[in-house]
């Protein structure tokens, strides 16, 4: 026990450290980026860009405002809806089937395009049986990539709004996505390079029958995995292949496919940390940077001890154990948990999954303890800010940063101030549709499920533990998490109605809502920092940022939560 405690420690550290070093470089690649600066191979990514922009027939230097920028996003997702619907719906009659899928019903075909085009991938099927290979390439991963690229274009128009000074437009929509889906698909080809050579698939041949060792038929289901699994986890995406995530063999077989997919979880959600300190730095007015901290850095600092809190928390009562129903204490909940990561490799990335809105899993979440199921839960209550999803954490943790400067300034008499921009009541009417969007849906969805006279038959357990299984799922769906808590059967005519909305809903709300945030922020003059204005890069902002984010968490959860995980733990 001693032992695998210290190495869950050394585990957790060498995590945190590859997390910052290796974030650090895609920050200053996605800062590149920002300023319209290819990553590598100047000449060969300039002209394919070239070429994409001439074939889309847009001119990259075309300027938008917010409300071009959020129509813009709008007509590509609507089209990006319709057709993945087409598809899965149609998938019979389409090529690359082998295993002869039937396409999916309205319903479910609707609630899974709703969740990969809003980066939550929240599946109500099993990926091996559900949908064809076809299916898999052309709408999940194709998905995989462009949901992520548009929250990142999104944090990218939100930065230009408060580095701008009385400017109408926040950049090129077009040109944004293209040059983040081309920096990513070298990177993406790299990484699947890197499973395959670990023994995760990638191939169009279909199941392959074995004989198990029970002296039963099975079924290998194989198929092109490794190139959708890389991408999935660095825009933290999280659709499995296969139903089971990560804690199938051929998704992630070795030690080191698990540490390389539970770091790519939250790599880029953290590198663009980096990236926001950059853009936002100011400059004397001969042009040189000011001596000032990082103001990115200052949220880093909060995102990681709001992760790292987390992840005691849950490791430490998984290793507790729980109460056998002969009142003998276990020593440390393994139910759910694959032998080959144990509990500590187990606990970090079900933190991570959560912290990120990405949803894959390499356990069973419905069988952690009451409190360690919680933390997961919680992560996602908190508005995935916790490093986030590619752009929208950021962007999130952005709105209680301006939360946390509104509130300060109430406190003082002053007029809130956020690097130079004054905050006004418009700023404050976007933060909060960006902020209370995914509380409200969260906690409407859960309230109507329960409420719903088949909600008992659709549980596997009763009382406070049925009812966590129902918030969990409306936390992973109202969070564009994608996790689930297992236990919940998901895939009925009202969750998948219900769910999809609620996917659409919280995605797009606080999105365009940054988006407009950004245009009211470009159109502002800089005001000068003076001794009045209230520092937002040092320890006392970053302590007040964490108990703003604490306190909207409890006041807007904690009646859910007691009637659910904590009242399991009192029980």
């Amino acid at each position: 026990m001693t032992e695998s405690v210290m190495f869950t420690v050394l585990q957790d550290i060498l995590y945190l450290v590859l997390l910052l070093g290796v974030g650090y470089l895609f920050g200053k690649a996605f800062y590149k980026i920002y300023k319209g600066e290819p990553v590598f191979a100047r000449k060969a990514c300039t002209a394919t860009e070239r070429g994409i922009y001439k074939a889309m027939g847009i001119d990259p230097k075309e300027e938008m405002t917010a409300k071009k920028y959020a129509l813009c996003i709008a007509l590509f997702s609507i089209f990006s809806l319709v057709f993945f619907i087409a598809v899965v719906m149609l998938q019979a009659y389409l090529t690359w089937n082998p295993e002869n899928i039937e396409g999916m019903s309205w319903h479910l075909a609707f609630n899974t395009a709703a969740s990969f085009i809003t980066n939550t991938n929240w599946q109500a099927y099993s990926g091996e049986t559900g949908l064809s290979y076809l299916s898999q390439m052309i709408c999940l991963t194709v998905q995989n990539f462009l949901s992520g690229a548009v929250g990142i274009c999104v944090l990218f128009a939100l930065i230009r709004g408060f580095t701008r000074k009385e400017k109408r437009t926040i950049g090129n929509f077009w040109a944004d996505v293209t040059r983040v889906t081309l920096f990513m698909l070298p990177v993406c080809f790299i990484g699947a390079l890197l499973l395959i050579s670990d023994g995760v698939p990638q191939t169009m041949q279909g199941a392959v029958d074995y004989t198990a060792m029970d002296g039963t038929a099975q079924k290998l289901y194989l198929g092109p995995a490794a190139s959708q699994i890389i991408i999935k986890q660095l825009f933290t995406n999280g659709g499995g292949f296969w139903g089971v995530n990560s804690a199938y063999p051929f998704e992630n077989p070795t030690p080191f496919t698990n540490l390389l997919e539970c770091l790519s979880l939250t790599w880029i959600p953290a590198g663009l940390c980096f990236t926001f300190g950059k853009a936002v730095r100011r400059r004397n007015e001969d042009g040189t940077i000011l001596k000032e901290k990082n103001q990115g850095i200052a949220l880093l600092k909060a995102m990681t001890i709001l992760f790292v809190a987390c992840l005691v928390i849950c490791t430490v009562f998984e290793y507790a154990g729980a109460i056998s129903m002969d009142g003998v204490q276990s020593i440390g909940n393994m139910e759910g948990k694959e032998v080959r990561f144990g509990i500590g490799g187990s606990s970090l990335w079900a933190v991570a999954t959560t912290s990120v809105s990405n949803g894959s899993v390499n356990s069973m979440h419905d069988s952690y303890t009451s409190i360690g199921g919680m933390i997961p839960t919680f992560l996602m209550m908190l508005g995935e800010i916790v490093y986030g999803g590619v752009g929208c954490g950021l962007y999130g943790m952005l709105a209680f940063a301006l939360l946390t400067v509104f509130i300060s300034g109430l406190m003082v008499g002053r007029t809130p101030e956020y690097l130079g921009k004054k905050i006004g009541s418009f700023d404050m009417k976007m933060v909060c549709l960006i902020i209370l969007t995914p509380v409200l849906c969260l906690l409407l969805g859960t309230a109507g499920t329960v409420m719903m006279p088949q909600a008992s038959e659709w549980l596997t357990n009763s009382g406070p533990h049925g009812f966590s299984e129902i918030l969990y799922a409306f936390a992973s769906m109202a969070n564009n998490n994608g996790s689930a808590f297992a236990g919940f059967n998901a895939n009925t005519v009202w969750t998948n109605v219900t769910g999809g909305i609620i996917m659409l809903l919280v995605r797009f709300i606080p999105m365009f809502a940054a988006l407009f945030l950004a245009g009211s922020l470009g159109k502002k003059k800089m005001t000068p920092q003076t001794d009045g204005t209230l520092a937002t890069n040092n320890a006392m902002f970053v302590g007040l940022l964490i108990a703003v984010i604490l306190i909207i968490g409890a006041l807007s959860f904690f009646p859910a939560l007691a009637l659910g995980p904590i009242a399991e733990y009192v029980a």
